[in-house]
Formats: structure tokens, C-alpha cells, sequence
């Protein structure tokens, strides 16, 4: 462990905030009050936690339809997320995009994409904007194991090697494309050494830390934003929910959820952050500080109006 125990609250309070979010988003779509295709990122909140505290406002980043745990790392207001996902006015994109599209360029969240690796080749053009636009960004790409297997992703590995785009590819390996385990469906499954193949370097590190998220998306993105061009992590972590809501997760070992609910990067923090000093009661303010945000946010939400029919069509471009 490398932080003081100041940057580890943080780092623990951001992840709860996530984790909440995601709760709350699971029992509202249960409830049939957020409709439409859902998918949780609960387990792997220390990627986005991690990558995003070294990050400049500038940046961009482009996320999977697994991706609320990116916007909220990218300081996306939680109120007008949630909003968004209730499909009320209030709502990032006018409850226009609801979990699978939302974007909020302001804040550097360039939005989510459901098609599998859809995100790589768009996230490429605006790192290839970035070579003329003089403004220093680095643009971060966020995707799952199974993405690695589509023709997009290697396009876009080829194209910004080729180009030494100011790029950083990230893959979020939970160990399964979308139900199927991701070893069964390539012949080496230590899919960072991808990246030799296309000339840039790449790694695997322990996605459950957010210390080691944080200090390899460092060297990442020091080496992008200096012009030596891409590089590729890969962050290995367990998801502790279905692939979307409602996966039976037939497909999962005897076990396998309950062994890693034992890895989770929330409890890991809190464990490091005691051990490094920090009072068990401190932990748990933070972490009962984050969940009042959080359900603060939700009820704001959702006495909000909902979005007016009459406008559907409004910001609409195609």
C-alpha cells in the first residue's frame, strides 16, 4: 500500500458510492422502475476508482454498457444519473439514454456503448483529435474480456500503434464473456500479451486493487500524455452479479460468488486502511457517509418528473 490513509478514504468512500448506486439501481429495476437492458459493475468498482484519480479534466473516457462506475468516477452527478436511469427530465440526457447510452461530456464521460467493443474505434477518433486539437488529452477506454475477441477491438489496437495515439486501453476481465468463461474462448487467455502484437506495451494487474489500478494507469497515462503512444492493462476482477439483472448465473461454479465476495475491493480497502492505521470507526463513517449520498440522490430523483413524451424527439441526431 502506497497512499496515506487521507487518499484511501477518498478512494474508499468513491467505491462505496458506486456500490450504492449499483444497489439502489438493481432494486429500482426490480421494482420496474428503471426499464430497459441493466448491467451492474458491483465488484469492480476499483478500476474506474483507480484509473480516473489520475486523470485530468480534459480527459476522456469511453466505457461499456457496464459503465455507471466510470461516470461516477468521472464526478458525473449522481442525482442526474440516477434521473437518467429513471427516464425523468432531470436526467443527464433528458431520460433520453438511460443505462446503456448516458453520456455527460462535461465531466469527460463519453458515454457508454452496447455493442461489444463498439466504444474502441470512437474512443480512437478522439484520441486522434487530440494529435491537432493542442489539447494535451489523453483518452481512456474501458471494456470487458469478451470485447477482446471482436474485430473492432483489434482495428483500433492496430490503429493507434500505428499512429501513437495518446490512448490507454483497458480491459475489465471478470473472467466470463458475458455468461461464457473467457479461457474457453481463446487459446491464451492472458490476453495482455496482446499487446506486444500490435507494438505497445501492455500488463496484468490486480483489478480488486485500487493501489494498483491507480499506479499502473499512472504509468499509463504519463506515457500517452508525453506522445510515446498507447499501451494496454489488463485489470483482472470478479463481478459479484449477474452478466445483467435477472442472470440465474447457472453457469457459475458451487462457490464461486460467496469466494469472491472474500476479494471484493471494498472490504480489501477497509482492511488495508485499518492496517495502516486508520480506526474501524472511521471506516464506517465513511462508508455510511457515502451511502446517505447516495439515497439522498435516489429520493431526488425520483420526485422528479418524468420526461415529457412530447419531446422524445428533441435532441435527437442522426
Amino acid at each position: 500500500m502506497t497512499w496515506p490513509t487521507q487518499a484511501g478514504t477518498a478512494e474508499l468512500t468513491a467505491m462505496r458510492r458506486i456500490r450504492g448506486f449499483e444497489e439502489w439501481v438493481r432494486e429500482l429495476s426490480l421494482a420496474k422502475q428503471i426499464v430497459g437492458s441493466v448491467h451492474l459493475c458491483i465488484g469492480q468498482e476499483a478500476i474506474p476508482v483507480g484509473a480516473c484519480a489520475v486523470l485530468e479534466p480534459q480527459d476522456a473516457v469511453f466505457a461499456t454498457y457496464r459503465g455507471h462506475g466510470w461516470a461516477l468516477a468521472r464526478a458525473v452527478p449522481m442525482v442526474g444519473a440516477f434521473a437518467e436511469l429513471l427516464g425523468r427530465a432531470t436526467g443527464l440526457n433528458g431520460g433520453r439514454g438511460g443505462s446503456a447510452y448516458f453520456t455527460a461530456p462535461r465531466y469527460g464521460f463519453y458515454g457508454e456503448n452496447s455493442i461489444v467493443a463498439g466504444g474502441l474505434p470512437i474512443a480512437i477518433g478522439a484520441a486522434l483529435a487530440a494529435r491537432y486539437d493542442g489539447s494535451g488529452r489523453v483518452t481512456v477506454v474501458a471494456f470487458g474480456d469478451g470485447a477482446t475477441n471482436q474485430g473492432a477491438f483489434h482495428e483500433a489496437m492496430n490503429f493507434a500503434a500505428a499512429f501513437a495515439l495518446p490512448v490507454v486501453f483497458v480491459c475489465e476481465n471478470n473472467g466470463y464473456s458475458e455468461l461464457t468463461p473467457i479461457a474457453d474462448m481463446v487459446g491464451e487467455p492472458d490476453l495482455w500479451r496482446r499487446a506486444e502484437g500490435y507494438g505497445m506495451p501492455g500488463e496484468r494487474i490486480d483489478g480488486n486493487s485500487v493501489d494498483a489500478v491507480r499506479n499502473a494507469m499512472a504509468r499509463s497515462v504519463r506515457q500517452a500524455r508525453s506522445g510515446d503512444g498507447p499501451s494496454f492493462v489488463e485489470a483482472m476482477t470478479e463481478r459479484l452479479v449477474g452478466h445483467y439483472i435477472g442472470d440465474a448465473e447457472q453457469y457459475r461454479m458451487p462457490g464461486e460468488v460467496e469466494s469472491a465476495w472474500r476479494r471484493e475491493p471494498i472490504g480489501r480497502l477497509q482492511r488495508e486502511l485499518i492496517g495502516a492505521g486508520m480506526s474501524e470507526e472511521d471506516c464506517t463513517a465513511a462508508i455510511a457517509a457515502a451511502d446517505a449520498e447516495v439515497a439522498s440522490a435516489a429520493n431526488e430523483a425520483l420526485a422528479a418528473p418524468m420526461a415529457a413524451v412530447e419531446d422524445v424527439r428533441e435532441h435527437l441526431y442522426a
